[in-house]
């Protein structure tokens, strides 16, 4: 094994040494020992990605086998890595964010007596992320995407106690499994018509697909094998309707939503679509499919942003609209616009958690923002930063988002997808709503009046009857002032907002319309995608003073203007408006019912199901037949045996003179 395959065995085993340690010897080493053993983990896999991002860039890539598992059927069952542009990209941004999130956590949880376990936890989510993107077929694949959803669960339900938090890790652990369901369907068909798990063999075998049927219900095979593994993207990054889970996911402690529900593990599902273009580039029916469900996600999950009061479910919603925006760059067939916007979404919206997160602890863990105002003068680094990471959000140009954000627009509007005339409005109305969002969460929060440290009655219209879900609420007392964090919390807040501003202008280039995913990413020549884009491309600076004269730039203006006119101005306007169009806004605040639906439904619908089984299956058939039924019949059986057993010899010479007479009778007519 060469050094540089070392090299790639260090970057998910140092997360991994680290989850171990802090673990099953947290209380031995104690909690200074479990973040130094945790945080010196992700940082040598984070500075070993980075040496091997310079080795890939200098034109070197590795797919290999680790360790085979076991061959059965004709088909290999093994571990191994696949470095390449893609795959590093994916390492330095889980790494990166991971580290930040580390050191994050010590000023955040330090008061927490589970710190150990939390520690534990997010490192093991980082070795999982890390097995996922690395993987060179699609057994590791799996092993990855279940691994990050079952350390999700633990962390959504980290604070165990709480019943909301064991009602959201369910639910996500619930859905995901639905997604994932769909995920294994795909990957089944894949082995069971190409004979092989490799990624290299699939994709050399992709022609053959599409010229395929399925047995049985006649559909294009490829269409299928696209749309279920789809299906597992949804799950995973939360799209309509498998997004649920994530707004729920906020009952975890701040530092979860960062990491694993904006960086890492809800872009998992758009990581695995631009991996598999190879496929997907040969089914129409697939990108539109994909294309229409981004487009709806992107749109009305943005609306659901508007009426939100919990700091960290604004920043959720947000989540979900902008993978929204990364589906849809793939339904276009613009693979290389949804990872760009990926990555530079990873850093922008760590930032957005981390900030609101240091809001909450400002606050002394209140996140209801009518109880916020005026912490500009209280908390200078929290307010400067999460405004540029909402500049990044709203795609403001020479700011991360707006390179990522504004490729993904044009893209779609020089698509030939069916459905992208759909997805172009759907992306457009959008800038205006997130930036409206956006701008109302951050002018409550630290502009206007200041409204903590007052005795509070229930809000009217808030969107839960119980307290907001996420971390402890207590808030401020009378006459208390909010403080800002300590420097663990904010030295995080500060790296993360350096790239939030300056990577989009730095790396466009290379990943649009350069030749850095040359061999990984694969479009057809039927699918224009960013080609229009990339004629008319004449560098970052250009692009940004082309953006002040754009669409897109005059909706988000304007959606900040409307923010600022609402909630500085006039804040007597949105209720007015609120009890004007009250359906509407119930609407709103009922997530449009999709969990009313699912309750109704699907949880109505199992329980009926499970008390028929239980009732006729379990009961009638189960217990009243096979094993009651079974006794009543020996019972039977014994009665009548009785009946024979008299004790008179008599009778039992007469039984045996018949029985002869029977034998014999039987044997002449057979002779």
């Amino acid at each position: 094994m060469t050094d540089m395959q070392m090299l790639y065995l260090l970057v998910p085993l140092a997360p991994l040494a680290g989850a171990i340690l802090a673990g099953l010897f947290g209380k031995a080493i104690g909690r200074t020992g479990a973040h130094v053993v945790t945080i010196l983990g992700v940082a040598a896999a984070f500075v070993a990605s980075v040496v091997i991002y310079q080795d890939v860039a200098a034109g070197n890539t590795f797919n290999g086998t680790v360790y085979t598992w076991m061959q059965a059927g004709g088909i290999s069952f093994e571990i191994g890595f696949l470095i390449d542009s893609l795959t590093v990209m994916m390492m330095l941004v889980v790494t990166f964010v991971s580290l930040m999130v580390h050191i994050y956590t010590i000023g955040y949880m330090h008061e927490d007596p589970g710190y150990q376990r939390f520690f534990s936890y997010i490192s093991l989510f980082t070795f999982s992320m890390l097995m996922l993107v690395m993987s060179n077929n699609f057994l590791q694949l799996f092993f990855g995407w279940e691994a990050v959803g079952l350390v999700s669960y633990l962390l959504i339900g980290f604070w165990y106690e709480r019943p909301t938090a064991i009602y959201a890790n369910l639910k996500a652990f619930l859905v995901n499994r639905v997604g994932d369901f769909g995920f294994l369907l795909g990957i089944g068909l894949i082995a069971a018509y190409t004979g092989s798990l490799n990624y290299a063999e699939v994709f050399a075998l992709a022609d053959s697909l599409a010229a395929q049927d399925m047995a049985v219900t006649g559909w294009p095979l490829i269409t299928a094998i696209c749309i279920c593994l789809f299906i597992g993207a949804m799950g995973k990054s939360a799209q309509v309707p498998l997004h649920v889970w994530l707004p729920d996911s906020m009952e975890g402690p701040t530092p979860i939503s960062a990491l694993i529900h904006a960086a890492t593990m809800v872009t998992a599902g758009i990581f695995m679509v631009a991996r598999m273009s190879p496929l997907f580039e040969l089914s129409d029916v697939a990108l539109s499919f994909v294309l229409v469900i981004g487009a709806t996600t992107a749109l009305f999950m943005g609306f659901l942003g508007i009426v939100q009061n919990d700091i960290k479910r604004v920043v959720a919603y947000s989540t979900l609209s902008q993978l929204g925006y990364m589906t849809v760059a793939l339904g276009v067939s613009a693979y290389s616009a949804a990872v760009f916007h990926l990555m530079t979404h990873a850093f922008f919206k760590a930032l957005l958690f981390l900030g609101a997160g240091s809001v909450i602890i400002g606050m002394h863990h209140d996140q209801d923002m009518r109880n916020m105002g005026g912490l500009r003068k209280y908390m200078p680094i929290t307010w400067i930063t999460s405004l540029l990471g909402s500049l990044a959000l709203i795609g403001f140009p020479f700011f991360a988002g707006f390179y990522s954000k504004d490729s993904i627009i044009e893209a779609v509007h020089a698509a030939n997808i069916p459905g992208a005339g759909y997805a172009l409005f759907c992306v457009l109305a959008g800038v205006f709503v997130t930036a409206f969002y956006s701008f109302r969460m951050y002018f409550l929060v630290f502009h206007g009046e200041e409204r903590f440290g007052k005795n509070h009655h229930d809000h009217e219209g808030d969107h839960d009857d119980e307290e907001p879900a996420g971390d402890h609420h207590h808030g401020l007392a009378p006459g208390q002032k909010p403080h800002e964090s300590p420097w663990v919390v904010t030295l995080p807040l500060v790296l993360l907002a350096i790239p939030s501003v300056l990577i989009g202008f730095f790396t466009i280039e290379p990943m649009l319309f350069g030749e850095w995913f040359k061999d990984v990413i694969f479009v057809g020549d039927n699918h224009v995608g960013l080609k229009e884009l990339a004629e008319s491309f004449h560098g970052p600076l250009a692009m940004a003073i082309h953006g002040l004269q754009t669409a897109p730039f005059w909706l988000a203006m304007g959606g900040v203007a409307l923010a600022w006119f609402f909630y500085m101005k006039r804040p007597d306007i949105p209720a007015a408006i609120q009890r004007t169009f009250r359906p509407l806004y119930t609407l709103l605040d009922n997530k449009y019912y999709f969990d009313r639906f699912n309750e109704v439904f699907f949880a109505a619908g199992s329980r009926l199901l499970g008390r028929g089984l239980w009732k006729g299956g379990d009961q009638a058939l189960i217990d009243g037949v096979a094993v009651n039924g079974t006794a009543r019949l020996v019972g039977w059986v014994a009665q009548a045996s009785r009946l024979f057993q008299t004790g008179h010899i008599y009778q039992y010479a007469f039984a045996m003179i018949i029985g002869v007479f029977v034998l014999l009778t039987f044997w002449f007519n057979r002779g």
